[in-house]
């Protein structure tokens, strides 16, 4: 029962999006500009780094409270802080408001794994940071993040069905991104010193 609760509330929590919100605001269509992806990189593509920064803090900010929900809510029950943070990413994936059409997960994801082990996550993002920086396509920084975390958690023992919870939202994650992967070896995909300059952003 435990499980299913939590797969409720943080699935529903996931389906919150605050980018379409903005752009709406905006008048900027995220569904048909960048690439079409109503989440925190595209808002950064279309509408600057200070709204896609805003974007990526609520959108890793709903994972870490359906994490922390979960831990106050059932604190004895076995892998239940994952189970609540990898159903927030898959309803940010698939949200029933957006006919199941939503972002790609990884501000979420990012959110998820600060919530189960913070010092590890930062280790995580500084190391997307400097792979981003480095080879300028977030898309790679991401797969190396969401590939760490099941790693991590088998090589510290936490439990078959928080590994299990979280290698079904890396395995969605890493197959959203598909598409960006045909983009850079077609040489399409925006990278990171791309959007930073507003090169496609909305005016």
């Amino acid at each position: 029962m435990a499980y299913f609760v939590m797969c409720v509330i943080g699935y529903l929590l996931g389906c919150a999006n605050l980018a379409l919100l903005l752009a709406k605001i905006k008048g900027v269509d995220l569904l048909s500009g960048g690439s079409g992806n109503p989440g925190a990189s595209n808002a950064t593509i279309l509408m600057g780094w200070r709204l896609g920064v805003l974007v990526a803090v609520h959108d890793a900010g709903k994972a870490l409270l359906a994490v922390l929900l979960a831990t106050v809510l059932f604190p004895n029950t076995d892998g239940i802080a994952a189970v609540a943070g990898a159903a927030c990413v898959l309803g940010h994936i698939f949200p029933v408001f957006l006919k199941f059409k939503g972002g790609k997960g990884f501000a979420s994801y990012i959110g998820m794994t600060l919530a189960l082990n913070w010092q590890f996550a930062l280790l995580v993002i500084a190391a997307v940071v400097l792979i981003t920086v480095f080879l300028d396509y977030i898309v790679i920084g991401t797969t190396f993040a969401v590939v760490s975390l099941p790693i991590f958690l088998a090589v510290t023992s936490a439990g078959w069905i928080a590994i299990a919870a979280v290698c079904v939202a890396t395995a969605v994650i890493i197959y959203k991104h598909r598409h960006n992967y045909v983009r850079i070896a077609k040489g399409k995909e925006i990278g990171l010193r791309s959007a930073i300059k507003g090169e496609h952003r909305v005016k």
